[in-house]
């Protein structure tokens, strides 16, 4: 038996839209898009994000998005009372547990695609997630523009700006580029005269301090684990280069126009990576296994070499 709702949030008086998508950074800047012509099309709607409470700052920083509502997956039901909801939009994917939870909440418009349920576009594979939300909300007679991605700047500002942004991180080992090669990297860049910071959560720090470490750069250059979420986006925000995997930290260069050297492992390009501007993929997709959840890094991003991001680099005219 799934447990009793408790509303999440009280009500302000405006009817309310839903945004499903309980899940990460990367997956959040992705949908900015669909977002933004969400709002647009519903200018006098409350406009609710489904997704964990971390993500709080960030939204924030979306500017089309009024609260969160706390939600850890799809594991137990939304909390929001049955006919509370006005529009539900599935922004989560088109599987019978997002589905379920949509369901659920009894809106009078649902935004999703196409189900046994409701009407709506039929999934397709290989689509840019950018472009895959933009066309849904599209299907459903909203404007959206895949290209209208990017974020209002941080209240807060930069511990470093004009550094050189060295994410070293990625939520899975597929997506983790040698610590040997990101230390290389960071001691040709601080060779060149560039302050160079490494964030990351603080379950990276150890592996943030272990590149810095074998950098032979100082500890004060680690900041993962000492920053909120606000400051780490206005740290990529003012930098002057980003390096990381394909991560959040690659989404907000993109989000803020950052110079952004992107080395990818397990995620397809074409549904992932960085749109037109000042940024470089590295991978090796003929070598890719596509493993997300794997421990162990993809081939297709453990065939980056140094010289390929230092190469990359210069590319940028960093």
């Amino acid at each position: 038996m799934e447990p009793l709702i408790r509303d999440g949030l009280e009500p302000d008086g405006r009817p309310e839209l839903l945004v499903l998508r309980a899940l990460k950074l990367g997956d959040l800047l992705v949908a900015v898009p669909a977002l933004h012509a969400l709002r647009r099309a519903y200018p006098d709607h409350r406009i609710i994000y489904a997704a964990q409470g971390w993500l709080r700052p960030m939204i924030e920083l979306v500017g089309s998005v009024d609260d969160l509502l706390d939600t850890h997956g799809l594991d137990v039901p939304l909390a929001l009372s049955p006919g509370r909801v006005d529009v539900a939009v599935n922004l989560h994917g088109s599987g019978p547990e997002s589905r379920g939870r949509i369901r659920a909440l009894q809106a009078k418009r649902i935004i999703g695609h196409l189900s046994e349920e409701w009407d709506g576009p039929c999934w397709q594979d290989g689509v840019h997630e950018r472009e895959r939300w933009a066309r849904l909300v599209h299907w459903h007679g909203i404007d959206a523009d895949p290209l209208d991605y990017r974020l209002q700047s941080p209240a807060v500002a930069s511990p470093r700006p004009g550094a050189v942004v060295i994410h070293v991180g990625a939520a899975y080992g597929s997506r983790l580029w040698p610590v040997e090669r990101f230390a290389e990297v960071a001691r040709e860049l601080a060779a060149a005269g560039h302050e160079v910071l490494f964030t990351g959560s603080s379950g990276e720090r150890p592996r943030a301090e272990k590149v810095a470490a074998a950098a032979g750069l100082p500890a004060e250059t680690v900041v993962a684990g000492e920053l909120g979420l606000g400051e780490f986006a206005a740290a990529v925000a003012e930098a002057s280069l980003v390096i990381s995997a394909d991560t959040g930290a690659a989404h907000l260069a993109s989000a803020y126009g950052r110079p952004s050297v992107v080395i990818f492992g397990p995620a397809p390009v074409s549904e992932w990576g960085p749109p037109p501007g000042p940024h470089i993929v590295l991978t090796n997709e003929s070598l890719r296994v596509g493993d997300t959840f794997s421990d162990q890094p993809d081939p297709a991003l453990l065939a980056v070499s140094v010289q390929d991001v230092l190469s990359a680099v210069s590319r940028l005219g960093i």
